[in-house]
């Protein structure tokens, strides 16, 4: 994805730096190249950021529930050995 990015950023670099003026290309440069490459880039991001969100959760839900059993396997534990 990201080699795609990078080709793309060339050609409007290429086709930027043939204007006729520096505002001209400096505008085509980022009107061409780089607002629209980063809400590409953001959107074809999204699953991702999804997957690495709904994998932090389940990590915090797994040690929120691993203290609750290793004190309670603790107190039955103790509790046999009484």
């Amino acid at each position: 994805m990201y080699i795609v990015a990078i080709a793309w950023l060339y050609v409007v670099f290429m086709m930027s730096i043939t204007e006729q003026s520096a505002v001209a290309g400096v505008t085509t440069f980022l009107l061409y190249g780089v607002f629209p490459l980063t809400i590409v880039l953001y959107l074809m991001g999204t699953p991702q950021r999804k997957r690495n969100r709904q994998k932090q959760e389940k990590m915090k839900a797994a040690r929120k529930e691993e203290p609750a059993t290793e004190g309670s396997a603790k107190r039955e534990q103790d509790s046999n050995e009484s």
